[in-house]
């Protein structure tokens, strides 16, 4: 038993889904679940479509969500003939669902909405690459995910409760490879036990695959992604950025931590627990080797290039010269959970101390303004934090050349900069 996971990008045309079928061609025989993102960037035009609903544009929301089933049909159009009634009758139901909300008026909190509609261009994609696969001969079951990981109702970053989920993928997704090889199912979302949707939050199709080779025992997860594999650095800013064959699951932690776009933290602990390897895989060159991500011991790395700009760096200092002691670092805490925002970078000193943040306004002002309760605050902005894990004084002098060093953390294996 193989997982694979195609992200958007990897279905967003029809010559697209027609390259996954060949790649799951080559895998004839061999059990698979497979996960499927939303196609392309059918993601972000279901949030104009719910954001337009709670504005309480409802026309503006109907019209938007119009474009998006038309790209549908057109794709199911031209992908399918002897399966497209079928498959339009499946999508118009999910359309139904969709239109029928957007004629109310928003009652509940915005997540709540975006969850109920966002949610659908996973079913969406999952319809149409399912019924082409189909129609090509690659036999297989459509699952709606949402009937088997079971979530809290924490809408767009639910908690999937895993001991009922296991037993729903005991009792509904094994069986279903008694009768094909193939089952395509849905990344990124789940239900409530009132059979509300939700979403994972980021990164939530990667980690769906990953439950799904846990509680499968499965031999292995391939992520399918349009890069070589896990590069050193983003190639767009560093041309001369090395391909890792190798990574272990700690390294890609550290990785994902200090930002690196590579895979979530928390895909990584269902596949942890289990040793399960995960491959980085190439949809574009499905013959290339790509990376490989295990629990072995890895030496030799080059080093790895983290970039983050548009930072803000938030100077916190006591109001009355006190020390920054237990009681308002605590406090200082409760104020990243109520804000719900992620400290990149923290320094502190006697009376002082300072926090890099990503440039989020509308966070940055709820954090300083709630802030400012306990500490004098100011607000520096327009910085970029620089992450070298492995670095040495040659790569450190190149990347820092010409640039303020405005804060400077560093240990054995990493060093942060955040630069001006």
């Amino acid at each position: 038993m193989q997982v694979f996971k195609f992200g958007g990008a990897s279905v967003n045309n029809t010559d697209r889904i027609k390259n996954v079928a060949a790649i799951l061609r080559q895998y004839s025989g061999q059990p698979l679940l497979v996960v499927i993102s939303a196609m392309g960037k059918t993601t972000n035009a279901l949030e104009k479509v719910a954001e337009a609903f709670y504005r309480g544009e409802k026309d503006q929301a109907l019209q938007l969500f119009e474009q998006v089933k038309t790209q549908h049909l057109t794709t199911a159009k031209y992908l399918l003939v002897k399966n497209a009634l079928a498959c339009e009758a499946r999508l118009r139901d999910f359309f139904t669902e969709v239109e029928w909300l957007l004629h109310d008026k928003p009652v509940r909190n915005f997540d709540y909405y975006y969850d109920q509609i966002v949610c659908t261009g996973e079913l969406f994609s999952t319809s149409i690459v399912s019924a082409y696969l189909n129609e090509e001969g690659i036999l297989n079951e459509w699952l709606d995910v949402r009937d088997v990981f079971r979530t809290d109702d924490n809408f767009r970053d639910a908690a999937i409760d895993l001991s009922f989920t296991a037993k729903r993928v005991a009792s509904g997704v094994v069986p279903l490879f008694e009768q094909h090889n193939i089952v395509i199912t849905q990344g990124f979302i789940g239900a409530t036990d009132e059979n509300e949707s939700t979403t994972l939050g980021r990164e939530g199709s990667d980690y769906t695959a990953a439950v799904f080779a846990n509680l499968l025992g499965a031999s292995s997860l391939s992520i399918w992604k349009d890069v070589e594999g896990v590069m050193n650095a983003d190639p767009k800013l560093f041309p001369e950025a090395q391909l890792l064959r190798e990574l272990n699951y700690d390294e890609v932690i550290e990785m994902a931590y200090y930002g690196a776009q590579v895979i979530h933290p928390k895909t990584i602990k269902p596949l942890q627990n289990k040793d399960i390897p995960l491959h980085v895989k190439c949809f574009l060159e499905p013959e290339l080797p790509g990376t490989v991500i295990h629990n072995q011991s890895i030496s030799g790395l080059p080093p790895i290039i983290v970039v983050k700009n548009d930072q803000v760096l938030v100077h916190l200092h006591t109001q009355d010269f006190s020390f920054i002691g237990e009681e308002p670092m605590s406090r200082l805490y409760e104020i990243f959970a109520a804000v719900k925002i992620k400290p990149n970078l923290i320094q502190s000193g006697a009376v002082s101390l300072v926090v890099c943040l990503d440039n989020r306004s509308d966070k940055i002002d709820q954090f300083a303004s709630l802030a400012a309760a306990l500490f004098d605050v100011q607000v520096e902005k327009g910085l970029r934090l620089l992450t070298i894990r492995h670095y040495n004084d040659t790569v450190l002098q190149q990347l820092t050349a010409g640039r303020k060093r405005v804060l400077v953390q560093q240990s054995e294996d990493t060093v942060q900069l955040l630069l001006s």
